[in-house]
Order: C-alpha cells, then sequence, then structure tokens
C-alpha cells in the first residue's frame, strides 16, 4: 500500500466519523427537544422519555429537520411556533455535541 493510500483510507475513515458523531449529535439533540416538550406538554419520567423517543424516530421521515419541527409544533398545540422550536433546537445541538464529547 502506498502513502497515497494510507491517506486516503485515513481521510474515509474521519468522514465517517463525522458523520457519525453528526448523526449522534443530532439525534440527541432532537431526545432533548423532545423532553423540553414534554415538559411543556406536562409530561414527566417514563411519558417524557417516551415522548422523546418519538421526537427521534420523527427524524427519519425526510432528509433535514422540518419532519420534527412539525410534529413538535402539532403536539404543543399552539405552546410554542415553529421558529420557537426551531431555536430551540438550534440551542440544543451544541450541547448535544458537549454531552457527546464527554462520552467519547
Amino acid at each position: 500500500m502506498t502513502t497515497f493510500d494510507d491517506r486516503e483510507n485515513a481521510f474515509e475513515a474521519k468522514y465517517a466519523h463525522d458523520e457519525e458523531m453528526n448523526f449522534r449529535a443530532t439525534a440527541r439533540a432532537n431526545k432533548l427537544l423532545g423532553l423540553w416538550a414534554a415538559e411543556l406538554l406536562g409530561k414527566s419520567g417514563e411519558a417524557a422519555s417516551a415522548y422523546a423517543m418519538e421526537v427521534v424516530k420523527a427524524d427519519f421521515e425526510e432528509a433535514g429537520h422540518e419532519d420534527v419541527v412539525r410534529k413538535v409544533v402539532a403536539d404543543l398545540a399552539g405552546k410554542a411556533t415553529a421558529e420557537d422550536v426551531r431555536a430551540k433546537m438550534a440551542e440544543l445541538l451544541p450541547v448535544a455535541k458537549q454531552q457527546l464529547m464527554k462520552e467519547v
């Protein structure tokens, strides 16, 4: 194997790692968003955790995060706007990344 092949493999491994970390951070941020929304809905304990997992699963409906925004806004029924939810998502993504970095 040549040095070029080694570098190519290293770049591919780094890209795969970065993509996995981005996926995990987004999923974690969605879970945190679900817990935030659950609190607004008056849910706690297992009910809040179950709702947070519903929010995480909602992200698999389509590319991007609008599927999550639609679900949470609909579930909150006037307790938060789409802009509020997007702002909360933007606030929680760095928190989720920080939590993942502490786990690694």
